[in-house]
């Protein structure tokens, strides 16, 4: 339902910035009574500011806590009830028992009075909350009633202490160092992927199931983990597939639009792709004062006609925020009446689309931009394969028109153009491989491989980056809300973890130069050929901050860029559908007629104005959620396709290295598992933080960052994604006998690293950070 007009404010009053500056830096709970005394509000005002707060979380900028406190939207409560999820050695970390931010809860690390804990997991607490670098931690002001903690995993049958046949509770975490015993099974079997409670400290945890989710070795099964895990809404309710329906049937004509059907406009997508957001077109430019340029089309899918400002659609896509890819599934934003449907750009068939029409000069310069609401018939639907073969061969593919090929032919000269302009902006280019997993008709793994990167691939990502920049640039001259695609420098911090590895290389890296993508790209250049490239490429991704959305522009670092939006997917991210909306109200775009039943406006709602922060908060959030989510199934299907392989030595990489051991990953397959320190050889080794180095003890051996080797995997657990390898040569039990503590790495009075039980030495200690 769309708000009313904003209440206009008496002078007397703290703005809105005031007011949530206050809440977010008071150490205390903060209700009304304390902002009218911190402002000095009296009389006849204080009933304006109820006015005020309340308007303020109509808005979506604050949120009420229980005992009507108002802390920032999304954020943590002053005062507020935690949940105790874990308990490592002597520190608890607990999240929020109520957590209706975007995103995973935070984890708050508890800072309790005295050298013991009495808290154990499922504990609940009244805490106050404070910010503290990067996160959170939490005083404990009460215990309350206990309650669970939930979690998702496979219930597996197993000894106990005596031999005693017992169930235990697998997590589907692959950080996840314990299994859990089973007080209560439910109406659970072994083997079943389940939900359960726990409860109780230490060795005397229980799990009781709470719900059953399914077999998660059926086939196509193993997203449900993921989905279960960071519960990702995937079932659409009964009123926003009815209204999808009911849009699906929207009439589709020329009113308003500008008829683009008769243009060879074509589709280049992944082979397996499940929806068609965008096509493309150029020709030669006929205008003499842009001679040796093209004009150059790109064609979105006019989701914003479909999904209307504050509808049922409208909010379940922003509760979802973004589609999610698993191998063997998609979760989409939108009922596959539409993003599968309507929406998708589909050949030979009349689509609604929004026309990006762009003029590129001869030196591939994008020099002027205009935006239509148009109708399309796309020529093709194409594989990036298939395109990049046409090209190559200059040989259409059978079932083509005879167009088509022309079409390509044309987009590529384009595209040459585009790709020496991007050349000379020298945005990052980090060529990092991409895993994927190939299901036969069954559902079971066909096989893994590394998707190859083509020309075809690079000249779709430069017209639709072009597109992008013309659509953040075109809202900004028209002075219009924008929903940025945001991607800051890296910090100062991290820039210096960068400098101190390099220098393990010999490699020169100074930090009083002006930070720009081309300083990385020729760092790149330099290990050109060196089989260390690999790694010298994932320390510079370390480097770099994550993206995000927000109407506050600051630039895209990585692609060079001053001004950057998300235009080119409205079928799977609302930050495009945004976008749309806001170029429908600058370039008046709004279509004639009033559908019966359905929201005039197609343009920005209110709730889009009003809290534009707050929804780029949001979806970036959950943009981050679902990547999470699809990285842990991939690393899933990579186990169990592992799984057959145990007791195999592979070609592996070492991707990371820590005290308790290193991490490698399967050469062509990826998926990181841990080689245990222990099992490593009857040395000492040393940790060199700085180095990312294992070093025995008399210089004999060394296990580094991006080194080649040889190893024997010892386990491939599907459920969790984990993997675990030893040595070709480890005797079996590992060479000292002593596994790593589950419950996390202890020092001594010496400050070195000890594992094993009771404290005894290990075979490693700590060589320091470098200063």
């Amino acid at each position: 339902m769309a708000k009313g007009p904003k209440r206009p404010q008496p002078a007397g009053l703290p703005s809105r910035e005031e007011i949530l500056r206050f809440i977010e830096q008071s150490p205390a709970a903060v209700g009304k009574r304390e902002i009218a005394k911190h402002f000095a509000v009296r009389g006849a005002d204080k009933i304006a500011l109820k006015a005020l707060l309340k308007d303020m979380t109509d808005e979506g900028l604050v949120d009420m806590a229980p005992g009507r406190a108002f802390h920032k939207h999304g954020g943590l409560p002053r005062v507020t009830v935690l949940r105790v999820a874990a308990v490592e050695g002597d520190v608890v970390w607990a999240v929020p028992e109520r957590w209706e931010g975007a995103g995973a809860p935070p984890r708050l690390r508890v800072m309790e009075k005295g050298r013991r804990s009495a808290l154990g997991v499922g504990d609940r607490i009244l805490a106050r909350t404070e910010e503290r670098g990067k996160g959170h931690v939490a005083h404990p002001m009460k215990k309350l009633q206990a309650g669970g903690e939930s979690i998702i995993g496979v219930l597996v049958s197993d000894t106990g202490p005596g031999g005693k046949p017992m169930t235990w509770l697998r997590p589907a975490d692959k950080r996840a160092r314990f299994d859990f015993a089973v007080a209560d099974m439910g109406d659970a079997a072994i083997g079943d992927l389940v939900r359960a409670e726990l409860s109780g400290r230490g060795p005397a945890t229980k799990a009781r199931v709470i719900d059953r989710i399914g077999d998660p070795f059926a086939p196509r099964a193993l997203s449900m983990i993921a989905i279960a895990r960071h519960e990702i809404p995937h079932i659409f309710g009964d009123e926003t597939l009815a209204e999808a329906e009911k849009a699906a049937k929207l009439p589709l004509t020329p009113d308003g639009r500008e008829d683009l059907r008769e243009l060879p406009i074509v589709a280049i997508d992944p082979r397996d792709a499940r929806d068609h957001d965008d096509a493309v077109w150029a020709a030669p430019d006929d205008d003499p004062a842009n001679k040796g340029g093209w004009r150059a089309i790109v064609a979105i899918a006019d989701v914003s006609y479909y999904v209307r400002p504050d509808s049922a659609l409208d909010r379940e896509a922003r509760r979802r925020g973004n589609s999610v890819y698993f191998p063997d599934r998609v979760v989409p934003m939108l009922p596959e009446t539409l993003s599968a449907g309507v929406c998708s750009l589909k050949a030979g068939e009349d689509r609604a689309a929004m026309a990006c029409h762009l003029t590129v000069d001869k030196h591939g310069k994008v020099t002027s931009w205009r935006f239509t609401r148009a109708l399309v018939r796309l020529r093709a639907n194409i594989a990036y394969e298939d395109a990049q073969a046409a090209y190559d061969a200059g040989q259409g593919a059978d079932g083509w028109g005879e167009d088509v090929l022309p079409s390509l032919q044309n987009l590529w000269s384009c595209w040459i153009l585009l790709a020496k302009a991007r050349a000379a902006r020298s945005p990052l280019d980090l060529d990092l491989p991409e895993r994927q997993v190939m299901l036969d008709e069954a559902g079971s793994i066909a096989e893994i491989r590394v998707r190859e990167r083509l020309d075809a691939h690079r000249l779709i990502e430069d017209y639709m980056i072009a597109a992008n920049v013309a659509a953040a640039k075109a809202l900004e001259a028209k002075k219009s809300p924008v929903m940025y695609r945001i991607h800051e420098p890296p910090s100062r911090e991290k820039l210096v973890s960068l400098k101190d590895y390099l220098d393990t290389f010999d490699q020169n890296f100074a930090l009083g130069q002006v930070i720009t993508p081309a300083v990385f790209n020729r760092l790149i250049d330099g290990f050109s050929g060196d089989d260390r490239l690999p790694e010298i490429m994932q320390a510079i991704l370390r480097s770099q901050t994550q993206a995000y959305y927000g109407p506050a522009n600051a630039g895209h670092f990585g692609l060079a860029l001053g001004s950057y939006a998300h235009f080119t997917s409205p079928i799977r991210r609302y930050a495009d559908l945004i976008v749309h909306r806001a170029l429908v109200d600058s370039y008046k775009l709004e279509l004639p007629g009033k559908p019966k039943g359905f929201p005039e406006r197609t343009g920005l709602g209110e709730a889009d104005r009003k809290g534009l922060s707050h929804i780029g908060e949001a979806i970036s959030a959950l943009e981050r959620r679902a990547m999470e989510a699809e990285r842990e199934t991939v690393d899933r299907y990579v186990a169990a396709y592992l799984a057959t392989k145990v007791g195999e030595i592979v070609a592996a990489r070492i991707t990371g290295v820590q005290p308790f051991g290193f991490f490698a990953t399967v050469d062509g397959l990826g998926g990181d598992g841990l080689v245990p320190v222990s099992t490593l050889g009857s040395e000492r080794f040393i940790y060199d933080e700085a180095a990312r180095t294992l070093d025995s003890e008399h210089g004999r051996t060394s296990y580094g960052v991006g080194q080649r080797l040889d190893l024997r995997l010892m386990e491939a657990n599907p459920v969790s994604g984990a993997l675990r390898f030893e040595l070709p040569d480890a005797p079996e039990g590992g060479f000292r006998n002593r596994p790593l503590r589950r419950d996390g790495v202890k020092k001594d009075k010496a400050g070195k690293h000890m594992v094993g039980k009771r404290g005894r030495p290990a075979n490693v200690r700590h060589k320091g950070r470098k200063r």
